[in-house]
């Protein structure tokens, strides 16, 4: 590839994984807001209701936004942030682990509390996959144009 294709691709790489981190975040930080602004929507999906339920709620919307405060500065440059890019997506995994781990280890007869686990599962895993392919892809395009620029050499 020529050096200015190798430009484009660099770019396109770094627009995508913007584009891939910032979805993640506007959906992560909705349903935050979602979960201290509304609680009682969400409580009876836990099994939860109350008093109770709606501090466990907004407990668990203030969680993920401060699981997002990691997210901006990737967003704005994920080149410049790659380890903490690596971290939002260490996050991502460790939700998704714990998640599942939650979720099997339900016994029967919580259908509400497994629905809402599952569909945490379901965007997490998603998230993960589209967030760590853009920054492969950046990774390896970087890759690509260092070699590019030293002689080929690996």
């Amino acid at each position: 590839m020529d050096k200015r294709g190798l430009t484009r691709s660099r770019k396109a790489a770094g627009v995508a994984a913007r584009v891939a981190v910032a979805l993640v975040f506007a959906i992560n930080v909705q349903c935050a807001v979602s979960f201290v602004l509304r609680p009682e929507a969400y409580a009876g999906g836990f099994e939860l209701a109350g008093v109770p339920g709606a501090a466990a709620v907004r407990g668990l919307g203030v969680a993920f936004l401060m699981w997002n405060a990691t997210y901006p500065a990737v967003i704005a440059n994920p080149r410049r942030f790659r380890s903490l890019y690596a971290v939002v997506l260490a996050q991502q995994c460790v939700g998704l682990i714990g998640e599942a781990w939650i979720h099997c280890s339900l016994p029967a007869g919580h259908a509400a509390l497994s629905a809402s686990i599952e569909r945490f599962i379901a965007f997490d895993a998603a998230g993960l996959a589209l967030m760590a392919a853009a920054f492969v892809w950046m990774l390896l395009v970087d890759r690509r144009c260092a070699r590019s620029t030293d002689g080929g050499r690996p």
